[in-house]
């Protein structure tokens, strides 16, 4: 796959904001790529996953998290960065002391749901810009507003014939559209979390699409192909073929001065 040109065709047909990410799980920090920058290091700070994805699509760096980068603790655990605690206890009594839930025995089916990795699965998340990958990516994460993310659901349908899925619950979603598209192998769509809008500052009108990488060739295919014997494209084409209506005095006028008929 050549991922550079497919940066560029992401970009082109969807006009986006920030960059396209190529994403993956290596098993230690120490497999990181040469050059891939940890916040730990680069800024003496731990961060939030979120805000590492930030770093990657907004300042186009290759990012490395491993667990000493981190220090958003209900990421960690979805992530398996805890290993001598078990996560999904954890994360229910979590939410529930933040008041995200009121009883553990629902705090648990959400938990439950989550796209999440085993304790000591993974040793690092790695995010680069798509044009700019040192590793083989797993998995292929666009943000963008509803009107541009829309025109990727058309590919995805296009090349798959299935709807698009969505996992949405309003917080710790890197799980969903970092972890999610590798569990689930499949397109997914997210509305990113408080951690996002809070912390790596993701915009009110940004959402998320990720997939498993082995699945861009298709959706590229189908950002060329879906809706193109009707010219649909971004930005949207708004219909223009017709005549407005106006309130009454400016429609009166219209009439007296023979405007309107």
């Amino acid at each position: 796959m050549d991922f550079q040109d497919a940066a560029r065709q992401l970009k082109e047909a969807l006009r986006l904001r920030t960059e396209p990410l190529g994403v993956s799980f290596p098993p230690s920090a120490e497999a990181l790529p040469d050059k891939t920058r940890r916040p730990s290091k680069v800024f003496g700070k731990k961060v939030t996953i979120c805000q590492g994805v930030t770093m990657a699509r907004v300042y186009g760096w290759p990012v490395g998290l491993a667990p000493e980068d981190l220090v958003c603790v209900p990421g960690m655990l979805a992530f398996g960065f805890v290993p001598q605690v078990d996560p999904v206890a954890e994360l229910t009594r979590l939410v529930c002391e933040v008041g995200f839930h009121a009883e553990e025995g629902l705090a648990l089916r959400e938990v439950q749901a989550l796209s999440r990795f085993h304790p000591g699965e993974i040793g690092a998340v790695y995010l680069a810009p798509l044009d700019r990958l040192a590793l083989e990516p797993q998995a292929v994460v666009v943000y963008g507003n509803p009107a541009q993310l829309m025109r990727l659901i058309n590919a995805a349908a296009f090349a798959t014939g299935e709807r698009v899925q969505g996992e949405f619950g309003g917080k710790i979603e890197c799980s969903s559209y970092l972890i999610g598209p590798v569990r689930r192998d499949a397109v997914l769509v997210t509305i990113p979390g408080m951690g996002d809008r809070i912390f790596s500052m993701t915009q009110d009108d940004e959402l998320v699409v990720s997939f498993p990488a082995g699945r861009l060739a298709g959706l590229l295919a189908g950002l060329r192909e879906a809706g193109k014997k009707i010219g649909a494209r971004y930005p949207i084409t708004v219909y223009q073929n017709f005549s407005p209506e106006f309130p009454g005095p400016y429609k009166e006028r219209a009439l007296k001065w023979g405007i309107l008929d």
